[in-house]
């Protein structure tokens, strides 16, 4: 499969196209061009989290750390002294960045529900939730930043899949289409978990309505990348 360094330039590079042309053609804004550059990177490093020693593990429990001190904080500040404030970010962090991550990667197996488009699906709703009602994204922003993950994701797959054709000897690999897949299929119940986080936050969700301005956006880009 293809390695770190792999997914994160191809997702980057697609990102950063994307980014590019949409600020030069006036669809994006630069605020809202780097947020959509930086989620399709994340996008393409996101399924290997489900890798006991791989640097998306240390990187997205990293970032999840960090902003559960931020919202520990915000959340503290008004109920505790300034010792206590500190002592509850450090437990914050410790507790997201390490207990948090050692669980995780028990409940996780590599190549499992993490390297599957349902995954992909969720992880993007959960982003386009979370930036309009946590960040106050417009309905149309929340979508395309939700759907910047998800292609990153796909390209992740989709970069597994090329690497397990063997070119040389034009024959497949052993690890040809554990990635590309809609759901795990050897452990089925593993999806249920993935369905329960769309659930929940259906009720988050911008009108899909915006989603036509996302698909005009796109076309937008695209006719100025040509």
């Amino acid at each position: 499969m293809a390695n770190f360094r792999t997914h994160l330039a191809v997702a980057s590079l697609a990102g950063g196209c994307f980014a590019i042309a949409g600020y030069h053609a006036s669809a994006l804004n630069l605020s809202d061009a780097i947020s959509v550059a930086g989620l399709m990177a994340l996008g393409g490093i996101m399924p290997d989290i489900d890798a006991d020693r791989s640097h998306t593990v240390r990187l997205v429990f990293t970032v999840l750390a960090v902003g559960a001190v931020i919202m520990t904080v915000i959340s503290a500040l008004p109920l505790v002294t300034t010792p206590g404030l500190i002592l509850l970010a450090l437990l914050s962090f410790l507790g997201t960045r390490y207990v948090a991550s050692a669980f995780f990667r028990r409940l996780t197996v590599h190549r499992g529900i993490w390297h599957s488009l349902l995954a992909g699906l969720t992880v993007g709703v959960v982003i386009t939730a979370a930036s309009v009602h946590l960040f106050g994204s417009s309905a149309w922003l929340g979508w395309l930043q939700g759907c910047a993950m998800l292609v990153g994701y796909v390209i992740h797959l989709l970069l597994d899949e090329i690497w397990s054709i063997d070119a040389s000897g034009l024959r497949l690999k052993k690890s040809f289409g554990t990635a590309l897949k809609p759901l795990d299929i050897h452990a089925p119940q593993t999806a249920l978990p993935m369905v329960a986080a769309i659930v929940i936050c259906h009720p988050w969700l911008p009108p899909l309505d915006a989603l036509w301005g996302v698909w005009h956006t796109v076309q937008g880009v695209w006719r100025h990348l040509l």
